[in-house]
């Protein structure tokens, strides 16, 4: 047995903590809330989960996966064609698509695994795949399986989203992929533009959705509601891990025919165990109280309003967009992990972006604001980031 890789590895990890940028896991000792408790029995305000409608350990959520769990089972131990496809999972591909304004709509086990499932069953060598330079990883990695030719545009640049579709025209088919809401900047894709380019130039459009899907637009439809192209949009996947309920699984939805054909050839889809029923069941749930009532996108957007502007005001440096994530810009490294420590003893739990994450000089805090929250929990936040803030030399 070769020892070499494990020595190698050593250093390498030695470099990342002498680097300052080694990714620690904090331990909880109680279910996600905008309060928690961490492994040695402190207590915390919790501003860096996805948590955004603060459903997460909602009373109403738990039982409904309870219930599920007695009526339906812990698991399916099986894939979806040989028998692992229950009432439930039907009902839920048709509540998201109905929530979503889809024609259909495919379950997986994450929204990695629908975006790792998604290009390769539809584009081969002649079509091509036009992508966001800040398109979150799963989408990297799904593109990254298949051999469609590659071009990447600049953030959010318009200009070269049109070059890269005059340069793809030979292509049989093209797809343009984009997140709908950037979890680091929090900003919203310009899905207009995109949408009005790709009928100009005969292109396809898909949108990772999961960091909008169930707050963002008028009655939480994500940014697909927020820009009104709901019916302009090919392909979209999304979480149920963040604003839907917080525990894992995810979906494409889009045209019948597309979503069949994934059925039949998605390599994610096909081998891998269905969702757990008691997920399934939660999400449900979330989907009732959702389209139920707006109340819990209208606070988590409240509260992000409110946060912006005591940080804004208190002079911070803040990215300004229409969604509950709301990056506090530290631009050095170290100043980053080090405030996010000192928050973090202040009974703040936030963390420190720095690279690879984000561009080198461009480290900050993301702060993700939720429905749980109160104006206490704010008011203590704004104050503790003042108060380390001047303490570190960031506010004068």
């Amino acid at each position: 047995m070769s020892k070499r890789i494990y020595s190698d590895l050593k250093t390498e990890l030695d470099n990342i903590r002498g680097s300052g940028m080694y990714k620690s896991e904090r331990i909880l000792g109680s279910p996600q809330s905008a309060e928690i408790t961490l492994s040695d029995g402190s207590k915390v305000i919790n501003f860096c989960a996805n948590n955004y409608l603060g459903l997460a350990n909602h009373p109403e959520v738990e039982k409904a996966a309870k219930i599920t769990i007695g009526d339906w089972g812990m698991g399916l131990a099986s894939v979806r064609f040989i028998c692992g496809t229950q009432k439930i999972h039907k009902e839920l591909e048709a509540k998201v698509s109905q929530f979503l304004g889809m024609e259909d709509t495919i379950l997986f086990s994450s929204c990695f695994d629908a975006n790792g499932g998604v290009f390769e069953p539809l584009l081969d060598e002649d079509s091509a795949i036009i992508s966001d330079e800040l398109n979150h990883a799963s989408i990297i990695d799904g593109v990254r399986l298949c051999k469609a030719k590659r071009f990447r545009y600049k953030h959010s640049d318009m200009a070269e989203l049109e070059q890269c579709l005059k340069q793809s025209q030979v292509s049989k088919y093209r797809l343009i992929v984009t997140d709908g809401v950037f979890s680091m900047d929090g900003d919203i894709a310009n899905l207009p533009a995109i949408c009005d380019l790709a009928e100009k130039y005969d292109a396809l459009v898909m949108v990772d959705d999961s960091h909008a899907t169930g707050y963002i637009g008028d009655t939480g439809r994500g940014s697909i509601e927020y820009h009104h192209v709901q019916d302009r949009i090919d392909i979209l996947t999304t979480t149920f891990g963040k604003a839907l309920g917080g525990s894992s699984g995810g979906s494409i939805s889009g045209k019948g025919e597309l979503i069949e054909f994934l059925r039949q050839r998605s390599r994610p889809y096909i081998f891998s165990n269905t969702i757990a029923p008691p997920i399934v069941g939660a999400v449900l749930k979330v989907l009732d109280l959702i389209m139920e009532s707006t109340n819990f996108r209208n606070h988590v957007m409240t509260n992000a309003n409110y946060f912006r502007k005591g940080m804004t005001e208190a002079g911070f440096d803040i990215i300004q967009s229409d969604t509950a994530i709301v990056p506090v810009m530290i631009y050095d490294e170290q100043t980053a992990v080090k405030m996010a420590d000192k928050l973090l003893a202040e009974g703040i739990y936030v963390i420190g972006f720095t690279y690879p994450v984000v561009a080198v000089g461009k480290a900050r805090i993301r702060v993700q604001l939720s429905a749980a929250h109160s104006l206490y929990h704010l008011d203590r936040a704004i104050h503790s980031f003042t108060k380390i803030g001047k303490e570190l030399g960031i506010l004068k």
